[in-house]
């Protein structure tokens, strides 16, 4: 006879048992990173969802809020190779990628050229600052982002998995700063606001900080078991009506389509693209699971919204006179969604 769960979801007794463990290594994680991380509970759920759905993300937040140290509190957490690159104006595309350089090859002084792997070459790579590089030096990671490939010189390396980028971006300066393109930007699955922290979190920061030596992190994962993971976040089931509201919330946001609202066309120039589907599917389904659910539900999905739609619609003149960001505009989405 069939248990509940059973009659509630098709996942074969393994992978239910999978999503249990995960959901015990997840609070296991949350427990590891408030040990160099206060608060930002929130912040660290949706860097969970991401990895574990195999995306990237883009952490937006003024100086000082530890995303550097969060990132890397990461990589240590999960016992995966972890590098920083500091994105300037002067950093060239080779800074990042790698490049060719000719050595001696045997005692007859043969020379040949030989790849030196860049900074890309880790599990998790926290792009810093990615705004303050041009675009010919962003767009050194679009490759390896999307295929997880670097091609330098007509040679491809394959980035070994898992591989992950973290950037970090500060919303408040202008000069010396380079917008990313839309392209570099629905490359990141995620945008993460980092935000103040509260006047407790303030006072245990600066406790925490100016103390002793802060404690080493545990491993919990290493990367065949994170692959792993994100193999069983793929079959988490998702019922029809969630693929359905995806697509039309998603459809919503573009101006030129029928079924977009009047309020939609006034204030949206461009609205998301196919990949923020696919997002929105894939964080659902890594929310319900890191939380031990063996589904993915509409609340799963509301939740992982903002995160996903938001740096994928680009607002208006209009809409910037009125004082409404894509932000807003997602959650009144969200919010007549809801109400239909």
């Amino acid at each position: 006879m069939e248990s509940y769960h059973d009659f509630r979801h098709p996942l074969p007794t393994d992978d239910v048992a999978a999503i249990d463990e995960l959901g015990k290594i997840y609070q296991a994680f949350r427990d590891e990173l408030r040990k160099a991380i206060v608060g930002q509970d929130l912040v660290i759920e949706q860097l969970a969802i991401c990895l574990f759905a195999r995306g990237h993300a883009l952490l937006m937040g003024v100086p000082g809020l530890a995303k550097t140290l969060l990132v890397s509190s990461v990589a240590q957490t999960l016992d995966l190779s972890f590098n920083r690159i500091q994105f300037t104006p002067d950093l060239m595309p080779a800074d990042i990628t790698g490049t060719d350089i000719i050595q001696e090859s045997g005692a007859g002084g043969r020379r040949e050229f030989q790849f030196i792997k860049g900074p890309v070459f880790a599990n998790i790579v926290l792009a810093d600052e990615i705004n303050r590089s041009p675009a010919k030096t962003q767009s050194a990671l679009l490759e390896a982002m999307q295929e997880h490939k670097v091609t330098v010189l007509g040679h491809t390396n394959t980035l070994k998995p898992p591989f992950f980028v973290f950037a970090t971006q500060n919303p408040i300066e202008q000069e010396g700063t380079y917008p990313l393109p839309e392209a570099q930007l629905d490359r990141f699955m995620f945008l993460i606001e980092v935000g103040y922290p509260s006047s407790t979190e303030e006072k245990e920061i600066a406790r925490t900080t100016t103390g002793a030596a802060r404690p080493l992190l545990n491993h919990l994962l290493d990367g065949e078991k994170v692959i792993a993971y994100q193999e069983l976040i793929r079959r988490v089931p998702v019922p029809e009506h969630l693929y359905d509201y995806a697509v039309k919330i998603v459809r919503k946001t573009r101006p030129t389509e029928p079924e977009s609202p009047k309020w939609i066309k006034d204030t949206v120039a461009w609205g998301a693209g196919p990949r923020a589907v696919q997002y929105l599917i894939l964080g659902a389904k890594s929310r319900a699971a890191l939380r031990g659910n063996y589904m993915a539900s509409l609340e799963d999905l509301e939740a992982v919204a903002s995160s996903v739609l938001t740096h994928r619609i680009i607002t208006n003149f209009s809409a910037e006179s009125q004082g409404m960001t894509s932000k807003k505009i997602v959650e009144r989405l969200v919010k007549e969604m809801r109400e239909d």
